[in-house]
């Protein structure tokens, strides 16, 4: 990839707007000036003539104006290639400056809460409005508005964690995220025998199953899924292996969706938050989400 790199596209870049500006200049000027007779020589029903008129001046000056502005924001902002533009903006220092306002003006606000035990803060109606809105901001686009989640998004608001619910587990989760994986069976097991263990895990929550593919399913659920389900299919929080035998299906209990998860694996991924939220932000966030399984905090709130 080095060579994507390199000067030369910067160059090349630079070349490509500048000479396509050019040519619009160019082109502009070539529709001004009248050639040949009056008309284009194109008649339609019998006597209706095109007239080669030069364009309106109003509409020739409007793009002289756009060519000349287009000219003059290269020369200010980044546009050609590498050059940075001689005001020296960027959408990485604009982001920085807007991020430093926003710490001076509401630092204070988060330091207010960040001594503040989690669990008393669950309970402090202005810190779960402070801890709402960074939610809708940070959270909301996979886990929705209402902390609801989605297929294949968790429910924040159930009792129900991949990775525990406590506020230290919430924390790192937020913080650090997390990278769940369920392998891939198709091929160790075939059709035939992921349908049996997908009947087997269907049993686990009491859901409709064949009892006697379920049978056959067990064998094989003990050799390949026990390892991080348990063998009473009960998960495991420290690798975030699901809970098989509660109501809550991340991907969907169907048959169709379990065969599809045993048969093709599962990649999950929380994105870390460290680096996007202060740790004062991050004790707050925790606050609102650790709420959210055990109070009213969204009915509150959220009007």
């Amino acid at each position: 990839m080095n060579e994507f790199d390199s000067g030369f596209w910067s160059v090349a870049i630079a070349v490509v707007t500048l000479v396509s500006i050019v040519a619009c200049a160019v082109f502009l000027r070539a529709q001004t000036v009248r050639s040949g007779g009056d008309t284009t020589g194109h008649v339609w029903d019998e006597d209706l003539a095109e007239y080669n008129n030069p364009l309106p001046n109003w509409w020739r000056w409007l793009f002289y104006i756009t060519i000349v502005f287009s000219l003059v924001y290269l020369v200010l902002y980044p546009g050609l290639g590498s050059w940075p533009g001689t005001l020296g903006w960027s959408q990485i220092t604009q982001l920085k400056e807007e991020n430093a306002r926003a710490e001076k003006q509401y630092g204070p606000l988060y330091e207010k809460f960040a001594a503040t035990d989690i669990e008393a803060l669950a309970k402090n109606p202005e810190a779960l409005a402070v801890g709402q809105k960074l939610f809708l901001n940070n959270c909301a686009q996979c886990h929705a508005s209402d902390a609801a989640g989605s297929r294949g998004f968790p429910n924040l608001t159930d009792l129900e964690w991949l990775w525990g619910g406590s506020p230290e587990a919430i924390k790192h989760s937020i913080s650090e995220g997390r990278m769940g994986m369920m392998p891939a069976w198709g091929e160790a097991l075939g059709a035939e025998r992921i349908k049996d263990v997908a009947h087997y895990v269907r049993s686990f929550s009491g859901l409709t199953h064949d009892s006697i593919r379920a049978a056959r399913g067990k064998g094989d659920f003990d050799k390949t899924c026990v390892a991080c389900h348990g063998a009473q299919g009960k998960g495991n929080p420290a690798m975030g292996a699901p809970d098989l035998t509660d109501k809550v299906w991340l991907h969907g209990s169907s048959e169709e969706a379990i065969i599809r998860t045993i048969t093709a694996g599962r990649v999950d991924q929380m994105p870390a938050h460290k680096d996007k939220l202060t740790p004062a932000q991050i004790h707050i966030l925790v606050a609102y989400v650790y709420s959210l399984s055990r109070g009213s905090a969204l009915t509150t709130h959220t009007k």
